[in-house]
């Protein structure tokens, strides 16, 4: 057992699929390297359970932490069980630069995070399924009934697809993709989005199966042109999915209207990412240059925050920086 550990992961972005993916169909999802969840496990925690949180929205026993908070407290509870421990007599501090209810995989990657931090603490060897099955647990108190993709996708080292029930694969990039993350500055509610598509699909099965349908191809054809590095295509097959999720009611007008600015401003395609109704859209750019612009433009139309994320390149991962650290600090 150490006297400190560190687990962490980055944040994630679904570039198309979502919700879909919900009905076992495919999605793709790439790492988000330039936020992450940090997760830092020390002796002392000095209450009864034996556990301390130090975060951004509470400091104090595990006991007295607020409703927000009980997926990681559920999640740190079943990795201790799994690891036998009965005393654990810790603090775990999360730091985080991933903003929450964004639809960036926040929860995800606390999640993996403070799993990995608690098995590197505690001596214990752990495969990837078991991290993203005890991750998994802080997802289900998110989100409700998650289809995974999350947990997966914040430890992820380059882009993937997903599928419910088939896992993860790699998928190769045949050209960098530059996008514009913008947020609208407002929290989407993945639970309520995923909760009013099944009752659309309940009430009208055959249009709501034929978006999902749609969604599905847009998805594998996306997957083919990041693969031939066709990012025209990849522009158009974002744009068609936004269509699909726009008649499933998970889009709204403040999204809309990101999404035509970043399109006037010559994105090749734009999109929600995420759960939708708030949260953030994302944009494909032509080049570096393209991106800049868009960034600006979309700062300038109300977003309250922009990134640039280059998928396809050589990336400095979240864990990696923070394995860097943690040595440091030995």
């Amino acid at each position: 057992m150490s006297n400190l550990s560190v687990g962490a992961a980055h944040g994630k972005i679904i570039l198309i699929g979502e919700h879909a993916v919900v009905y076992n169909k495919p999605a793709i999802a790439i790492p988000f390297t330039e936020v992450g969840a940090k997760a830092i496990i020390q002796e002392g925690g000095n209450d009864e359970s034996g556990c301390r949180l130090n975060c951004k929205y509470f400091c104090g026993p595990f006991e007295n932490a607020p409703e927000p908070l009980s997926g990681i407290t559920a999640c740190v509870h079943e990795t201790l069980s799994y690891l036998q421990v009965e005393k654990p007599n810790i603090t775990i501090r999360i730091e985080s630069s991933i903003p929450s209810g964004r639809g960036l995989g926040s929860s995800a990657a606390i999640a993996y995070a403070v799993v990995k931090g608690l098995f590197r603490y505690y001596g214990h060897q752990a495969n990837e399924d078991e991290i993203l099955r005890l991750a998994q647990v802080a997802e289900i108190f998110a989100h409700g009934n998650p289809s995974g993709i999350d947990v997966v996708a914040v430890g992820s080292e380059g882009p993937i697809r997903f599928q419910k029930g088939k896992g993860a694969v790699p998928l190769p990039i045949g050209k960098t993709l530059h996008l514009v993350i913008a947020d609208t500055g407002r929290f989407g509610d993945t639970r309520t989005a995923v909760e009013s598509i099944r009752t659309l699909y309940e009430q009208d099965r055959l249009t709501t199966q034929r978006s999902l349908d749609l969604i599905e191809d847009f998805t594998y054809h996306c997957e083919q042109a990041m693969a031939k590095g066709d990012v025209k295509l990849v522009g158009c097959c974002l744009n068609l999915a936004q269509e699909e999720l726009s008649a499933l009611g998970v889009s709204d007008e403040g999204i809309d209207r990101l999404v035509d600015v970043a399109r006037d401003s010559g994105a090749l395609g734009a999109k929600l990412t995420g759960g939708g109704r708030g949260g953030c859209i994302l944009a494909l750019a032509a080049d570096e240059q393209d991106a800049l612009q868009l960034s600006i433009s979309l700062k300038e139309a109300g977003a309250t925050e922009t990134y640039i994320s280059r998928i396809g390149m050589s990336q400095h991962h979240y864990f990696e920086k923070a394995e860097n650290e943690r040595a440091s600090e030995s």
